[in-house]
């Protein structure tokens, strides 16, 4: 068995995988809710992936290299797809993830990945099953609290699921029709964008606020939750095949 784990900005996301089968999934809200769930031992990992966007992470590495064997992601990993990134020491190992799942999830297809987290970062992956790059720009929680942040008087709001209006009256409906729809307008565009370069282009959403865009979107796309996870365990498989 094999333990995938993702350290991200806000929350650990962990994965219990039986060869590409995703067994269990988790996610905790600091380093003391994962070592108190004992998933090593629950089900007898062998080998496990740590992708971590920070750089506090030594005390849950350790507390891991003592039970299983522990491989670190990094920009040094030898990965199961082609990465054509000019800086590949500043690429986000939660971007190269999603394009290591969706390349395995659609081989030789032009794959767009769209990762709507604490940022929104745009990945495009070639049909000749190479990373080759694309975007970030700011995610819906950050969008809100930037009007906040950076104005004198713009109050801080939150998503508001059931707001549909375009033209606010107020000045919080303002806001939430300028961050709202104004991110989808901005990621209906860049896929308009990208079908106008490649054809039978396949988009995929991910991370944690993908359900607000699968909801709105007006272009057809396919969602998956666990999309990064899955790529770090293609990923982690390429490490323990290299052996």
């Amino acid at each position: 068995m094999k333990l995938i784990v993702d350290i991200g900005n806000t929350l650990i996301k962990a994965a219990v995988f039986n060869e590409d089968n995703l067994e269990k999934s988790f996610e905790f809200g600091n380093e003391e809710q994962f070592t108190s769930e004992k998933i090593i031992s629950t089900y007898n990992i062998e080998y496990c992936l740590i992708s971590s966007v920070k750089t506090d992470a030594d005390r849950l590495i350790s507390h891991l290299k003592k039970q299983c064997s522990v491989h670190l992601f990094t920009a040094q990993t030898p990965l199961p797809i082609k990465n054509s990134y000019t800086s590949p020491e500043t690429l986000g190992s939660d971007r190269l993830a999603a394009a290591a799942g969706a390349s395995a999830l659609y081989p030789n297809k032009n794959v767009l990945v769209i990762d709507a987290g604490t940022c929104i970062k745009y990945n495009f992956i070639s049909d000749s099953n190479e990373f080759v790059g694309g975007a970030i720009s700011p995610g819906l929680q950050m969008r809100f609290k930037a009007l906040n942040t950076f104005t004198a008087r713009l109050p801080l709001l939150n998503l508001n699921e059931s707001f549909l209006i375009l033209i606010g009256t107020s000045t919080n409906d303002n806001i939430l029709s300028g961050v709202q729809t104004g991110i989808i307008a901005e990621v209906d565009g860049i896929i308009d964008q990208y079908k106008s370069l490649y054809n039978n282009l396949t988009v995929v959403i991910t991370g944690g606020d993908f359900n607000f865009f699968v909801k709105r979107l007006k272009n057809s796309i396919f969602a998956d939750q666990f999309l990064i996870l899955k790529g770090l365990n293609k990923i982690l498989d390429n490490l323990i095949d290299a052996k």
